[in-house]
């Protein structure tokens, strides 16, 4: 889903970021394998998605029925495609904090929802899955736990639901994206509003609410839009209609309104559409769903590739695979570097000679060139960005490799990459203490801790 607090070249280079790290292969390769089996829970935990439901109590409490319906969308859910959709802040990437968004809506009131942690709390960038019931109260330890109405992905199915994922195609502008498209709607989708869908989108917003009359559209920066049947607003409109110039005017209000806000993901393109017309991202960088949906002449995929590590600014340093010695210029010579008893050290100096050399740089002299070798490779590597960027979106394990494909499977970490990786395991904590209720950062009125089934009442004596 795109941000709206951005436009331009930045915003498309931040989701190229965002499209690199903040969904691994191996996650989508997981979760697919086990969402294919009928493992649903497997494919959150895969997908680092925590359950906060129990279809079992639910059947208790609601019904078998209710129970029947929600593991029906349990089944359907792909938590990765839920993922990679997920709105996104525009300056680093990550998931836009302290959201509750609907995936399905029940009798009664109740929903289905997805939960963003607050920013405070969101390292490993884990989302939760819960039940929202009104007539129950805001328990557990979000901060905002009601569902959002800018965010109602029940209206948008195709965005986390596994059969619904074809319907991405028409959803995101990818017919209508063409050089013979009219210069309203080429100029409206450069900036990213999903001009085409507007009319459509809010005639299923009122179909949902059982409303009659105008939608407001949010453009970003206090700017909306009323869209209204043509019996509500008969002025002609200046923004190119979804349907050859028939359905709903548009018209800009002077103050607020009180009208329904059509969702973001129906306000705004899709920014993988935009990437792969702008030429920064291939098919084969695409989650395979949202591939086969935007490209459907392009072959099946059942996995999504992983980028290979991006170039550090001076340009690619050459690597030895583990195992073998890594070879570095040093003083006129080819010298080798290999991992011993988990340390990158020079095999072919003496212990006298690197105690002379690094006493020398002590006091101001010029480093050794295995020596300078070394230290940057261990404290501050020139591919550390590529390493907190995947510890930054929860990809612990994928930082973890690209430190053991570098620095050997036993390598002890140093400097600017320790601190990386302590940063991650603090925020761990942390988030783990939000889950729990027992962080001090959480208001005292909403220090429950999460829980998945209900707590049994003692019987009377």
């Amino acid at each position: 889903m795109r941000s709206p607090h951005a436009d331009g070249q930045a915003r498309l280079h931040s989701w190229r970021h965002v499209r690199e790290f903040a969904v691994p292969a191996s996650m989508i390769t997981t979760a697919t394998a086990r969402r294919s089996i009928g493992d649903w829970a497997g494919a959150c935990a895969a997908a680092h998605v925590d359950v906060d439901l129990d279809p079992r109590a639910e059947a208790v409490r609601r019904g078998r029925e209710f129970a029947s319906r929600l593991r029906a969308d349990l089944r359907r859910l792909a938590p990765d495609l839920l993922r990679w959709h997920l709105p996104r802040t525009i300056t680093d990437g990550l998931l836009r904090p302290g959201l509750t968004m609907t995936l399905a809506r029940y009798p009664q009131g109740v929903q289905l929802v997805a939960r963003t942690p607050p920013n405070w709390a969101e390292a490993g960038q884990r989302i939760s899955l819960a039940l929202w019931d009104p007539a129950a109260g805001d328990t557990g330890p979000h901060p905002w736990p009601r569902p959002d109405r800018r965010f109602r992905l029940d209206l948008h199915p195709h965005l986390w639901a596994a059969d619904h994922a074809a319907e991405l195609h028409e959803r995101s502008g990818a017919s209508h994206w063409s050089p013979d498209s009219p210069a309203g709607w080429v100029e409206m989708a450069g900036r990213g509003y999903a001009v085409h869908r507007w009319a459509a989108e809010a005639d299923i917003l009122r179909a949902a609410d059982g409303y009659t009359g105008p939608v407001a559209i949010r453009l970003g920066g206090k700017r909306r839009l009323l869209a209204g049947d043509d019996s509500h607003d008969p002025r002609p409109s200046r923004l190119p209609a979804g349907d050859g110039g028939r359905g709903p005017r548009f018209r800009r209000p002077r103050g607020g309104t009180g009208e329904p806000v059509l969702p973001y993901a129906a306000t705004w393109l899709s920014p993988d559409l935009e990437l792969l017309h702008a030429g920064l991202i291939g098919a084969d960088q695409l989650h395979p769903l949202v591939a086969a949906a935007l490209l459907p002449e392009s072959e099946p995929r059942t996995t999504h590739p992983a980028s290979p590590p991006v170039s550090p600014p001076g340009g690619p340093q050459p690597v030895s695979p583990p195992g073998r010695p890594r070879l570095v210029p040093c003083r006129g010579e080819t010298h080798r570097l290999a991992i011993v008893d988990g340390r990158l050290v020079p095999l072919d100096h003496d212990e006298d000679q690197l105690r002379r050399e690094e006493m020398l740089a002590v006091f101001g002299g010029p480093p050794l060139p295995c020596l300078r070798i070394i230290a940057e490779d261990a404290r501050r590597p020139q591919w550390l960005d590529d390493v907190r960027a995947r510890l930054f979106h929860g990809d612990r394990s994928g930082a973890r490799d690209l430190v053991t494909a570098l620095l050997g499977p036993d390598a002890e970490l140093d400097g600017a990459l320790r601190e990386a990786f302590d940063d991650a395991a603090d925020g761990a904590v942390e988030h783990g203490l939000y889950r729990s209720g027992l962080s001090g950062r959480i208001p005292a009125h909403v220090t429950a801790p999460v829980r998945t089934t209900p707590r049994r009442r003692r019987r009377r004596p």
